[in-house]
């Protein structure tokens, strides 16, 4: 009998800029030739923070400070019997805007852009899902959750603009 796969950690990195949000069409799948936020499996030893940071620079060229946790999810993909095939749990982190504005579609990405919300609510079906809800959530007053801090004292939170990585 084989053992069940082991759950897994990803990362998707938003940022935004304005009223818009850096998305890339993805190349593999899952969500392959959709739009969605940049990200992809946490390595070990990584961080969540230096995840979304490394799969941002990589996809899309993007120098950047990761804030925080903005929310968290699971992904559970079952055979049509019901048997499970992979669980993920998927980490959503908001990332600086530095201001960078040399863009290009690298690694796991066939192309990058800008979006606003009302772009993304016009196109459902060339978007990944959840991301309308995952966009509405990085635009609103909410706010993140700058926690786990690299290096600090694993159960205090620090405001956002006090963090450095």
């Amino acid at each position: 009998m084989n053992a069940p796969a082991p759950v897994s950690a990803a990362i998707l990195a938003v940022v935004v800029r304005g009223t818009r949000l850096l998305l890339i069409r993805r190349a593999n799948p899952p969500d392959q030739g959709l739009w969605g936020f940049p990200g992809g499996r946490i390595e070990r030893g990584e961080t969540l923070f230096q995840a979304a940071e490394r799969e941002l620079r990589e996809e899309t060229g993007f120098a950047t400070r990761a804030q925080g946790v903005l929310t968290a999810f699971d992904v559970l993909d079952r055979t049509p019997e019901g048997c499970l095939r992979f669980h993920y749990v998927i980490a959503v982190i908001r990332c600086v805007d530095t201001g960078q504005t040399e863009i290009r579609a690298d690694d796991d990405a066939l192309a990058t852009g800008w979006f606003t919300l009302d772009q993304i609510r016009a196109a459902p079906e060339r978007m990944s899902p959840g991301l309308l809800e995952l966009g509405t959530l990085a635009l609103s007053d909410r706010g993140i959750a700058p926690w786990p801090v690299p290096g600090g004292a694993p159960r205090s939170l620090i405001p956002a603009q006090d963090h450095a990585s």
